[in-house]
């Protein structure tokens, strides 16, 4: 109960903070749980109050501040959530997609302690130089430094220093993300396709991934090792002798921000060419390694001197499993040949669409959402929007949220905008065919077949391996069936009493947490109003 009370704390503070700033965080559309609709009645004045002395009357700008002053943690929420409109509405996840994350660095004191106290030397002994913070962010900052190479040559370096005592401070807003996505679960039956439980343990996974360098380490070296014979784009070299969990040294990039078209042209090189290089990478690093950067914004890109796009921070990567990998190349490979009954078939073989749909008319939904794209021109075709649309219209044909898809789609919507600020007539069409087509003769082809057909054998050859486990196990649940249709499947009566208590000691806490955490809000609300 205690803990319960806490997080209502910590939620009614954070909900007191966005109401105080007139930010509008649940769509219009969302059919509210009743103490959270009489919350919203009852403090309308006030926020319409709020936005009316406003000087900036943009959502986005009130959203932005508000989870700016609320912490690191809400920051990555709202970055988050801004991946998934089909939990917070379009219209939401676009005022959250402006969300900066931007903080005030932390002392250069603080950063020389987390240094000698990862790296276990002091940071004269560590480095030549090193300088003050040059970009400071929810969880982390960066600053330049230089070592010296057993040339005794200076070498300039990127040092990555966690923020101290952010993972306490993540650890507890996590706790309330959870019990309000388990509330959200058994109090508002509508929500609960969209899971909030699976979706906030998603982003507890991605922040525990990021406060851990080492795991953003590994992320470079991985895509290092996918890209080495890729032309045109590039990652950091890692110092592992200066990295580890809480501090990550790379190699500095010396470039041009691929937002600085000027200063590209300066240089001589070609913006169109890197528009389609930006697209063609992203999209290999996706259907052909399953792994791909999901932070391409144009802070993370840079042009070297050599014509190559460098990526940096990997702090949020993307997977795709076998079955994505097939999805998406096979989406786009459909779209492009306007082969929508394929396209159709297969969401039912990826097992997205339950089979009671008729293949057919979800084929015509997808050629409804296909064919006005064709009388477009070529600067107006958006494949993230594309999937987008797929994706939202799904819901009809009862499939079940995909974030690992979701993520893919949100982050191809920002590749692509970079790329079309470099070429505004890119044409997305004819930029992804090659690599698509490259993936469908790869499996499809004779490579591919010998591929799977080696991959068969070796499956043949475990299976033949594992028989007498297999058939030793089977006899065993052939048993166990036996006696439960004999016998019926019994609990003892302690098991079944602790069951009951449970639940009813959590349906009552639960029901009177929500009461309390709304007339709290309410009590402070009603004590605003003139």
């Amino acid at each position: 109960m205690t803990l319960a009370l806490v997080n209502l704390a910590r939620l009614a503070n954070a909900g007191w903070v966005l109401m105080r700033h007139g930010a509008q965080v649940i769509p219009d559309t969302v059919e509210l749980p009743e103490p959270v609709r009489l919350f919203s009645r009852v403090t309308s004045r006030l926020r319409e109050r709020r936005n009316r002395n406003g000087k900036d009357k943009k959502n986005e700008t009130r959203l932005s501040t508000a989870l700016t002053s609320l912490g690191p943690s809400y920051i990555k929420l709202g970055q988050f959530l801004a991946t998934r409109d089909d939990l917070v509405g379009r219209d939401l996840a676009r005022d959250l997609s402006k969300l900066q994350d931007k903080l005030p660095p932390f002392s250069m004191a603080e950063a020389r302690k987390a240094l000698e106290d990862e790296l276990g030397r002091s940071v004269e002994d560590l480095f030549d130089e090193f300088g003050p913070p040059l970009a400071a962010a929810s969880i982390a900052q960066v600053h330049k430094a230089y070592v010296r190479d057993a040339a005794g040559e200076r070498r300039p370096r990127a040092v990555k220093i966690l923020r101290p005592g952010i993972e306490r401070r993540f650890g507890k807003d996590l706790d309330a993300y959870v019990f309000a996505a388990r509330l959200v679960e058994r109090f508002h039956a509508p929500a609960r396709r969209l899971k909030p439980l699976a979706v906030v343990e998603t982003l507890a996974k991605s922040v525990a991934i990021e406060m851990d360098l080492r795991m953003e380490a590994a992320a470079i070296s991985e895509m290092a090792e996918n890209t080495s014979e890729d032309d045109g784009f590039k990652v950091p070299q890692i110092d592992w002798s200066l990295s580890g969990r809480r501090v990550l040294t790379l190699e500095w990039i010396d470039g041009t921000p691929i937002a600085d078209h000027d200063a590209l042209r300066e240089a001589g090189h070609d913006l169109k060419h890197l528009g389609t290089v930006l697209i063609q990478s992203f999209l290999r690093h996706a259907m052909r390694d399953g792994f791909f950067h999901a932070d391409m914004h144009p802070g993370n890109l840079f042009v070297d001197a050599a014509g190559d796009i460098v990526a940096v921070d990997f702090g949020i990567m993307g997977r795709l499993g076998p079955k994505e990998q097939r999805f998406l190349a096979e989406i786009l490979h459909g779209f492009i040949t306007r082969n929508y009954r394929r396209v159709a078939e297969v969401h039912f073989e990826a097992g997205y669409v339950p089979r009671k749909h008729s293949v057919e008319l979800f084929a015509q939904a997808l050629r409804a959402i296909g064919e006005p794209l064709m009388d477009r021109t070529a600067e107006e075709i958006s494949m993230g929007h594309l999937l987008g649309q797929l994706f939202q219209y799904t819901e009809v044909f009862d499939m079940p949220t995909q974030t690992q898809l979701i993520l893919l789609q949100k982050t191809m919507v920002v590749v692509e905008g970079v790329a079309r600020a470099l070429d505004p007539r890119l044409n997305i069409w004819t930029t992804a065919e090659p690599v698509a087509q490259e993936w469908m003769d790869s499996h499809f082809g004779p490579e591919g077949r010998l591929q799977d057909a080696a991959e068969g054998a070796a499956s043949v050859g475990r299976l033949v391996g594992d028989l007498p486990q297999l058939l030793s196990q089977a006899e065993q649940a052939a048993e166990s069936f036996s006696a439960m249709a004999a016998d019926g499947l019994r609990l003892d009566a302690y098991t079944i009493d602790r069951l009951a208590e449970a639940q009813a000691r959590h349906g009552r806490l639960a029901r009177w947490g929500i009461w309390i955490g709304a007339l709290s809000l309410l009590a402070i609300a009603v004590s605003l109003l003139p």
